[in-house]
């Protein structure tokens, strides 16, 4: 399938220096680097999701401390002033 896409002068630079270093075609390397972008997206918002689940599964099950609690231990930890 081909797909056209427009890139700055710049862009295009920097994907024709890398093609170049690694010695490949520019038309694979550009396609290798959107599969890497497009798995870490999906990666990333799978950790996402799973984070929050896990922070929901903690609420529910009273594993959470006050919002003053953390601001507190984040002052001390990090030597912050208190808010006036």
């Amino acid at each position: 399938m081909a797909i056209v896409v427009s890139l700055s002068p710049e862009l295009e630079a920097r994907l024709r220096e890398k093609a170049a270093q690694q010695g490949q075609d520019i038309s694979f390397v550009a396609a290798e680097l959107l599969e890497n972008i497009l798995d870490w997206e999906l990666q990333d918002s799978e950790a996402a999701i799973k984070g929050i689940q896990q922070g929901l599964e903690d609420f529910e099950a009273g594993r959470f401390r006050s919002l003053d609690d953390f601001a507190d231990e984040q002052r001390r930890k990090y030597n912050l002033p208190v808010d006036s």
